[in-house]
């Protein structure tokens, strides 16, 4: 993929939809891109956060441990971001995510994420509709579990 695809890419992202072209390809310059195959992982939960992901291509699971093994909770595809809840609230993950087959990702590190987040308050406000949107989620799918 071509930093030109990977800027339209991030364009598509609500995330990243209100920054001025130039800035997208900085950001996707200034990322590293990652290749995963299936069963690669590409954090473990309890890891430290020192990046988000952008999904650039293909798959991933997102899974937590319990008590009976580990459970999938979530499938990510492309143009999704993942990890941004270690770096912004400095917790070790919350799940891991591992690939379902081939993988492109764009790694952004914390220092960028947060320098993005300080130049444009806007992506302020699209992280906290995603992690609502989250939160509703995960709310719906603990009242179906305790309902059972």
């Amino acid at each position: 993929m071509s930093l030109n695809e990977e800027v339209e890419l991030l364009r598509k992202i609500p995330l990243f939809a209100k920054i001025e072209p130039s800035k997208l390809k900085l950001l996707a310059f200034t990322s590293e891109r990652l290749t995963y195959q299936g069963g690669q992982r590409l954090f473990q939960q309890g890891d430290i956060g020192d990046a988000a992901y952008i999904i650039i291509d293909g798959e991933a699971s997102v899974r937590i441990r319990t008590d009976s093994g580990e459970i999938q909770v979530a499938e990510l595809g492309k143009g999704d971001v993942v990890g941004e809840i270690a770096i912004l609230c400095d917790v070790p993950r919350t799940a891991s995510v591992e690939a379902t087959g081939k993988l492109i990702t764009l790694r952004i590190t914390k220092e960028l994420f947060f320098r993005l987040i300080s130049e444009f308050p806007q992506i302020s406000i699209e992280i906290m509709r995603e992690l609502a949107a989250r939160l509703e989620r995960t709310n719906v799918q603990l009242r179906e579990a305790l309902n059972r």
